[in-house]
């Protein structure tokens, strides 16, 4: 009698890379069905992992979608870094591509990120997340402009009104209001004006 095939053992992931796939899973459910049905509940099913790896992971349903809105931000994030790093070292392409960077970011994962900004409402999780964000994406700004400005720099305020400006103009854009390249325009316009007040 032959002894019975060994069932191959299922890789086991690092917790890193266990909840990189559960985002990756949650980016394609949004995109594939809406963020109404994404629930801690599917996404162990899309996952093919267990409900209590999920619960692990990310607590709530809003823990989540606050992680989602986490991992959208460190792409923006790096996304920023790399095009400025290799923009000319005047004002004028510093804002173009600024401009150019934040509206693509947006774009490219732009409805989903607005299902996991309307899930999210008002919530705790949200506004603390988003804050952290905000607030490294101005400081971000005002050390990018500087160069450009006297030496008190951009106010905190027209940092906060650029991001205003930059947030509006990607979602009119996502939403088809207005043309990808006028939101790009319209924004390297408004940070140029911005940064000229603060010299």
């Amino acid at each position: 009698m032959t002894s019975p095939t060994p069932v191959p053992s299922r890789r086991r992931l690092t917790r890193e890379a266990r909840a990189r796939q559960l985002l990756e899973v949650s980016w394609a459910l949004i995109n594939d069905e809406g963020t109404d049905s994404l629930t801690l509940g599917r996404l162990a099913e899309a996952a093919g992992v267990t409900k209590p790896v999920v619960y692990d992971h990310f607590g709530t349903r809003n823990g989540l979608l606050a992680a989602l809105y986490e991992d959208f931000d460190i792409r923006q994030t790096a996304l920023f870094d790399h095009a400025v790093a290799a923009a000319e070292p005047t004002v004028q392409d510093k804002a173009r591509v600024f401009a150019n960077a934040y509206v693509d970011c947006v774009m490219t994962q732009g409805r989903e990120i607005q299902g996991v900004l309307a899930a999210l409402g008002g919530s705790p999780e949200l506004v603390i997340v988003k804050r952290h964000y905000q607030k490294a994406l101005l400081k971000k700004c005002a050390e990018i402009f500087a160069p450009f400005t006297g030496p008190v720099g951009v106010s905190n305020a027209s940092l906060w009104a650029m991001l205003g400006a930059a947030d509006a103009l990607s979602d009119a854009a996502v939403s088809g209001d207005i043309a990808e390249h006028e939101a790009k325009e319209e924004l390297r316009l408004s940070i140029l004006q911005v940064v000229q007040r603060s010299a």
